[in-house]
């Protein structure tokens, strides 16, 4: 896959400091990007991709973990309503 033009905002200090060290921001950028695990709760990096599959897998895994908790906020939400219901005007 080909690059990109990026257009990015940096701290100015951390720039310079980079820049004194020699680093270069592009390539720092690549391999702090790739550097990210392929898989996981914080992992993003299938969704760049375009994985569907492992995006659903995580979307499963996130239900199955909250099933109760949804079910517990759905029996409130039928029970109460939700906030503000009887002010509503539409």
């Amino acid at each position: 896959m080909g690059k990109i033009d990026l257009h990015l905002s940096i701290d100015a200090d951390l720039l310079k400091r980079a820049e004194a060290a020699g680093v270069d921001p592009s390539e720092a950028l690549e391999a702090a990007l790739s550097s990210l695990p392929d898989q996981g709760v914080h992992d993003q990096g299938s969704a760049f991709r375009g994985d569907d599959a492992a995006a659903e897998a995580r979307a499963a895994a996130w239900a199955t973990e909250n099933a109760e908790a949804i079910k517990d906020y759905n029996r409130r939400i039928a029970e109460r309503g939700v906030f503000g219901e009887d002010w509503r005007r539409w």
